[in-house]
């Protein structure tokens, strides 16, 4: 039997292998980008997520659960210039106090007159047999001014239709202390609901002196002009700088002298 050649082509010989072999090498190289070695056919192992570092996702619920600081308080009295009282007809406070802040708009005084108040309270009343709570002024016939005093600013504000003058001694401004501004017109803090009242074994009368224990007015004195039992009020007239004032308070916030 004669020797026959075997021609069955090795992948070291065959040209089609070799072809293949160099095309699919140029392929990988060409995906990967120049310079970038083809990847690795074996897989490398797949770390845990919390080994290879996972970032955790925040959701929208867990943003707003994210408590904020609360912002910090500033007194009203440490606020740029400094508060002023001015007298004004009773019962038209906000129209003067509009008055005055068109003003101030149209000659250009944004920088001397900073703000306009009137300082305002929560009242409890009766209305129909219900408890009800209504904003009150805490006195009336007066605004706050809060500017940076001189002449020009001054007479702005004496100038201002309504406005009948300054609340100091002779007339003059005189700026108010830190316990007067925040007294006025430091916001109240949220608190326990007010205790149910109950009426005083203590009636006052008439003409009577009385000293005022706590609010706005806490160790002004005065003289009693009007009581309310139903309601468990007294109005009181105040001399508020300068000008007698009636005030409204309930029986508890006020004491015989």
């Amino acid at each position: 039997m004669s020797d026959q050649t075997d021609t069955t082509a090795t992948p070291e010989t065959d040209p089609m292998a070799t072809a293949r072999r160099l095309l699919g090498a140029h392929t990988a190289t060409t995906l990967a980008g120049p310079g970038v070695a083809p990847p690795d056919t074996a897989a490398a192992p797949t770390a845990p997520p919390d080994e290879a570092g996972s970032v955790d996702v925040l959701t929208e619920d867990d943003l707003l659960a994210v408590d904020e600081p609360e912002p910090e308080r500033v007194s009203p009295y440490d606020r740029p210039g400094r508060w002023f009282v001015v007298h004004t007809q009773s019962g038209y406070e906000k129209k003067v106090k509009q008055n005055l802040e068109a003003r101030i708009g149209t000659f250009d005084m944004e920088d001397r007159i900073l703000e306009v108040a009137i300082p305002m309270e929560d009242v409890i009343e009766f209305k129909g047999g219900r408890k009800v709570v209504a904003k009150k002024k805490v006195f009336p016939g007066y605004l706050l001014v809060r500017c940076k005093p001189n002449d020009e600013t001054h007479h702005m504000i004496r100038s201002t239709p309504g406005i009948t003058g300054y609340a100091g001694p002779g007339g003059k401004p005189s700026p108010l202390r830190r316990r007067e501004v925040e007294s006025f017109l430091a916001a109240p803090d949220d608190g326990p609901e007010l205790p149910r009242r109950t009426k005083p074994s203590m009636i006052f009368e008439i003409d009577e002196g009385v000293r005022i224990k706590e609010g706005p007015f806490s160790d002004f004195q005065g003289q009693v002009i009007e009581i309310n039992e139903e309601q468990l009020k007294v109005k009181v007239l105040v001399n508020i700088f300068g000008r007698e004032t009636p005030v409204e308070l309930d029986f508890v916030q006020v004491a015989k002298i």
